[in-house]
């Protein structure tokens, strides 16, 4: 149903890959919001965990998303594996792909990690993010809210606000929202910002958090992520609030049937007011939702040739 075997990034795949992507996941929400939760889509199949950096969020909606399919699926805990023992990303791998796995989700806080290795397994490999690379089923389940809340990509404003140079989420949902047609707005600190960012498709490059929210269509919040940071690149939490932050006020700047987005976790009163995470306009729970559908559609088109795409 995908043109390669495995997803570890949107900067390659075609906008009618992204296209054919949300529809599917725009079925599988019914089956995440119904009473009963089981559908065949991946039953016979399973799928495996390997994450080298914490989640919630991202490694849950993946086994949700197996389960409510009716799979089988296996965390790997790195802590207590073979990897303590010295064992290669490589050989962990192929032990898993060993057992028959269908699917293989991995985190790494590497860049190209998944890219490296994917080719080396028959399983199909979803990079659930890798270094400040790409985050693409992340970026998926924003494109997703985003198609159920307006009409159309084409001509969309979304402002990405924050940490950008260490954000995996802003280059995928970069690569793949200028696809689709929309314009991302940027801004961050100049500390945090990377090189080259201004020349990634569709972006256009703002002067303050009031330029980049005003007449947005969409705002997206970024965590600080302090643990890939060197020092000095904020003075303190509190200063990059007061001059990043979005509150409500910033909020009202935007359109009027705005949303506001975030990856999660939410350091409230740090990228977003206390206030605004449970606002009206807020999409964030919304999001989880999606990340469990997307996950859905994107392990059931893997793992299908075109013959089966009737079932849905």
């Amino acid at each position: 149903m995908l043109k390669n075997k495995d997803l570890l990034g949107l900067k390659n795949v075609p906008k009618e890959e992204i296209q054919l992507i949300l529809e599917v996941a725009d079925e599988m929400k019914k089956i995440v919001r119904s009473p009963h939760k089981k559908s065949p889509y991946f039953v016979g199949k399973s799928m495996a965990t390997l994450f080298y950096e914490n989640s919630t969020r991202t490694k849950s909606s993946f086994e949700f998303a197996c389960s409510y399919m009716g799979g089988v699926f296996s965390s790997l805990n790195v802590a207590t594996s073979s990897v303590n023992k010295g064992e290669s990303i490589l050989d962990t791998l192929k032990t898993i792909d060993s057992f028959g796995t269908d699917v293989i989700v991995i985190r790494h806080s590497m860049s190209g990690v998944p890219h490296v290795y994917a080719p080396h397994v028959k399983a199909h490999v979803i990079n659930a993010g890798d270094g400040t690379n790409e985050h693409p089923t992340q970026a998926l389940l924003d494109m997703l809210t985003l198609k159920q809340n307006f009409d159309s990509f084409d001509g969309l404003q979304v402002a990405i606000l924050g940490d950008i140079k260490h954000s995996r989420v802003a280059r995928s949902n970069i690569w793949g929202l200028s696809k689709m047609g929309a314009t991302i707005k940027i801004f961050g600190p100049e500390t945090l910002l990377p090189t080259g960012i201004e020349k990634m498709p569709n972006v256009k490059m703002c002067k303050s958090v009031k330029e980049a929210v005003k007449g947005a269509d969409a705002v997206m919040g970024l965590r600080l992520q302090l643990e890939r940071m060197t020092k000095g690149l904020i003075p303190s939490m509190g200063e990059f609030n007061k001059k990043f932050g979005v509150d409500e006020d910033m909020l009202s700047l935007a359109n009027k049937n705005a949303i506001l987005l975030h990856p999660g976790p939410v350091n409230r009163n740090v990228e977003l007011s206390y206030d605004v995470v449970d606002c009206n306009q807020s999409a964030i729970n919304e999001q989880v939702t999606n990340g469990v559908a997307v996950r859905m559609a994107v392990m059931y088109l893997l793992t299908r040739d075109n013959k089966i795409r009737s079932e849905i």
